[in-house]
Order: C-alpha cells, then sequence, then structure tokens
C-alpha cells in the first residue's frame, strides 16, 4: 500500500474513463483487511442502544445525444443533456440535483466542526463520475474530496462500489459483472486515490437488485468476493431464510449464502435494506427514528445494537432536495456517541466484530424463491450444470405465475420481459466482447480497449429500460452499435 500511495493515475486519459488495465494494482488494494474505522471510531459498542445507517445514491446515465444525429453524437451524462435543454420537461431541476451530488461534503463537514457525530455513505455509479467530468463540472467531484480523504472527516463518511454502469445483475451477463465492478475501483482510485479505494469494503448493487437464478445469483457473489468486498446491502423481499420463509429480524448482519447448480457455494455478510423505495425514508430520517424504539439482539451469545439500514436516491424528488439536509442536520443535533447514533455499516461491522461477532455465527439466508429451486433440484437429485434451468421450467410450468426475473427496490419493474430488443444486442455485444478479448494479449490502457469497454459496460445501464420502449431503448441499441464497432478495430 505504500507505493501505491505514490502512484497516483490520470482520472481521463485520451477522453475516456481510466478504468480498465491497472487490475493486478486494483487487486492488491482490494485485498486489505486492516480494519478501516475501528482504530479511530470514536463510538463505543457498550455505549450503544441500537444505530442506524444511511446510503444515498446517485447515479445519471451516459446518452448519445451530444449533437443532432443519434448515430453521430457525442456520448454525455444525462445530467449534461439537461442541462442544455432546461425547459423540456423537469430538466428545470438540472442545477438542484448537479448541487445534491456535492452537498454531502458541506453538511458533513459542518456537522463535525459544531461538535455533532454525522455519518453517511456514498453510492456513486462510474458513469454520473465520468460524465460530471466531462461535463466540466469536476467542481462537484472535487467539493467531495475534503470528506472522502481528509482525516479530520473521512472517518464519518463511507463510500460504497457498484456497478460502474449502473448494470442490474439480473439481466447482465455474468461474466461482465467483474468488468463492472472493477471499472468502478480503478476509477475511483483515480479519482481520490489509492489509499480512499482500500477503504471501500461494502458494496450497494444498481436499483437495490439481487439475482435470485441460483447460477447468476452464484457468480454475482463470487466476484463481489473476488473483488474484495466484505459486505453487501439487499432489499427485505429479495431474500428468505435457509428454510424458504421471510425475514423476521431484519436488523442485523446476515451472511448471505448463493450455491448454483453443481452446488458451489459462496456467502458475504449482507445488511438489510427495510420496506420499498420512498425517499421519504432518508429524506425525513426514518431510519433514526425507527432505531429509537429498538434495544440490543444477541448473535451467537453475545449482545450488540440492532442497526436500522436505509439507502434512497440522494438527489431525486423534492423530499430529498428540499427537506433532507434540515432533516439530516436536525437528527444528527440530537445524539452523540451513546444511545441511538448514527454509524457506517463498515465501522458497526468491525465494532461488532471486535466483541467476537463472527460471519459464521450470522442467520444464513438467501435470494428469494431459491429453496423452492433447491428442493426441486434435491427431490429429482440432478444436481449439475443446467439442473437449476430445468426446476425453473418445471416450476413455470406447473405455477404459471412463477418467476425467477429477480428482485430489487420493488417488484413492479421487470428489468428482462419485454426488452429483447435491448437484452439481445446487448448479450450479443458481451459475447463478442469476451470471444474477441478473452485471453488475448490486449493492451487494457489502450483507447481501442477502452473504448470497447465503455460501450459494453454503459450498453447494460438500467436505464435503457426503466424508461420503457422507445428514445430509451434506441440509446441502447446505438452504443450497442458503436461497441461492436470498436471490437472491430481492435
Amino acid at each position: 500500500m505504500n507505493d501505491l500511495n505514490i502512484f497516483e493515475i490520470p482520472e481521463i486519459v485520451d477522453g475516456l474513463p481510466n478504468f480498465c488495465g491497472l487490475e493486478s494494482q486494483v487487486e492488491e488494494v482490494t485485498r486489505e483487511r486492516h480494519p478501516v474505522f475501528l482504530p479511530k471510531t470514536n463510538l463505543k459498542l457498550d455505549r450503544l442502544q441500537s444505530v442506524f445507517s444511511i446510503a444515498l445514491h446517485m447515479h445519471q446515465p451516459l446518452i448519445p445525444v451530444g449533437g443532432e444525429d443519434l448515430g453521430t453524437a457525442d456520448l454525455i451524462s444525462n445530467l449534461d443533456f439537461m442541462m442544455r435543454h432546461p425547459n423540456m420537461g423537469d430538466n428545470h431541476n438540472a442545477g438542484v440535483f448537479a448541487e445534491c451530488y456535492a452537498r454531502m461534503s458541506e453538511l458533513v463537514s459542518d456537522l463535525v466542526t459544531e461538535g455533532f457525530n454525522p455519518r453517511v455513505m456514498l453510492d456513486y455509479s462510474g458513469e454520473l463520475l465520468f460524465g460530471l467530468r466531462k461535463m466540466g463540472r469536476g467542481d462537484l467531484i472535487e467539493r467531495l474530496r475534503c470528506v472522502t480523504c481528509d482525516s479530520n472527516f473521512k472517518q464519518h463518511v463511507e463510500w460504497l462500489g457498484t456497478m460502474w454502469g449502473h448494470a442490474v445483475a439480473s439481466s447482465s451477463p455474468p461474466p461482465d459483472f467483474a468488468l463492472h465492478i472493477r471499472a468502478w475501483q480503478q476509477n475511483f482510485a483515480a479519482i481520490f486515490g489509492w489509499e480512499a479505494l482500500s477503504r471501500v469494503r461494502g458494496f450497494s448493487p444498481p436499483e437495490m437488485h439481487l439475482p435470485n437464478h441460483p447460477d447468476v445469483a452464484f457468480e454475482f457473489v463470487k466476484a463481489l468476493k473476488e473483488c474484495g468486498y466484505r459486505w453487501l446491502l439487499v432489499q427485505e423481499h429479495t431474500v428468505e431464510t435457509s428454510q424458504g420463509k421471510p425475514l423476521n429480524q431484519k436488523h442485523q448482519p446476515f451472511q448471505l449464502k448463493a450455491k448454483n447448480s453443481c452446488g458451489d457455494e459462496a456467502s458475504i455478510i449482507a445488511f438489510v435494506k427495510t420496506q420499498g423505495s420512498d425517499t421519504k425514508l432518508i429524506g425525513q430520517m426514518q431510519p433514526y427514528y425507527e432505531a429509537l424504539t429498538l434495544k440490543h439482539i444477541q448473535i451467537g451469545g453475545i449482545s450488540i445494537p440492532p442497526i436500522v439500514t436505509q439507502i434512497g436516491d440522494g438527489e431525486n424528488g423534492g423530499v430529498m432536495m428540499n427537506e433532507f439536509p434540515s432533516a439530516y442536520r436536525q437528527a444528527v443535533s440530537r445524539f452523540k456517541t451513546d444511545g441511538t447514533v448514527n454509524v457506517n455499516v463498515t465501522e458497526y461491522l468491525e465494532m461488532i466484530e471486535d466483541a467476537g461477532v463472527t460471519e459464521s455465527a450470522m442467520e444464513a439466508i438467501q435470494p428469494i424463491h431459491q429453496g423452492t429451486v433447491f428442493s426441486r433440484i434435491e427431490s429429482s437429485k440432478s444436481w449439475g450444470p443446467g439442473a437449476a434451468d430445468k426446476a425453473i421450467a418445471d416450476l413455470k410450468q406447473e405455477h404459471p405465475g412463477f418467476s425467477m426475473d429477480g428482485g430489487s427496490w420493488t417488484n413492479s419493474i421487470s428489468w428482462v420481459k419485454n426488452y429483447e430488443n435491448v437484452l439481445t444486442p446487448m448479450n450479443k455485444l458481451s459475447v463478442m466482447f469476451h470471444e474477441m478479448l478473452d485471453g488475448k494479449s490486449i493492451d487494457k490502457k489502450g483507447v481501442a480497449y477502452r473504448s470497447a469497454l465503455l460501450y459494453l459496460l454503459t450498453s447494460q445501464t438500467s436505464c435503457f429500460r426503466y424508461w420503457g420502449q422507445g428514445l430509451w431503448t434506441d440509446y441502447a441499441r446505438e452504443i450497442c452499435r458503436r461497441g461492436t464497432e470498436a471490437l472491430r478495430h481492435l
């Protein structure tokens, strides 16, 4: 780590994000296992009744709208497009959105300076960070440097890793999981430094999405662990107990287990976001007020404070733009370092582990519906390649409403159904990328590879399905076309 601390890398090279080509350095840094918060935290576990943790998710997609013709237009941030067209829809909010991306730096540093004890976790997609810099709003990123790198404030802020291209796992090709994860890690190191990257231990999945197909879930968890992550944030209705039942106690760490068709297993610690998608949960500081009602719980015979965990869009909706700053300040001003307090998840995890709590003592959970699938495989004693697909097909035939599309912050949106016009070219691009490049001697620092990777990762952005058919699916197909052309020039 000491050598890497002085090995600074540029954020953008040849107009492209610096997000590949240093895989060995990224792997070395993300293998770090020294405690991040424990040596500096001013909290004592035995003085805490309960705790709450909030995360703010920030994202703007890259879209081909930097010009009149879709086939040649520059790939720019959607925020940039909003700024250029203030009279369209709610684009007049673009300036407010931009301020939201940076405001936590001032909020946190002011509260700390005033003697309070705030905490916040930040989840920014790689597309957002690159798009801000490209549109000339690097000042928003620079304002975050204080709470990210300054020793007076950085212990109050935890950055969460995510997919660089804001890809929904269940509808993205599993071979691309590690590409997204590593791209975000290198991009983050280029912005804030290697030491800052070494402190990123938790992962925030785009759209709070957890794949529930056994083979996909296994590859997802496996990729997270191989990329150095210690814990994952999940939505409560996307997981079930190891007996296939809904969770009972939600305010605790769990051991999320994933098993594939061959019986191979991977696991990671999981923290549960309760309730659905509602900006008011964080906007009006519901996690704090819920935590006030909770008392100690037991894990492995050790008494620990329960944790309420919430994540929400940090800029989206009037409550987050207008009500959140004052509500956050008001809540933080009500506590010090005992009773019910604000923590970051890695800080909490390190404290309970220091008290003797182990991952093996945590209750085991699994992605939703896996118990049903495994029961079918077990009854037919058919473990092996394709076993999950066969079991799912049989279940769908018997129960037409049965679905394994995956769960996210809401069950009202499918990231797969009726999107063949996007998923087909996206999957073809991924297959072409890996067939041409895997195992080959390729200059991953070069423009050609980085261009192809940019289009690959961007094509999988959730927005191209979230906003429905029409212009947004046209954007996705155009990006896939450009990715195919980039690969042909390698």
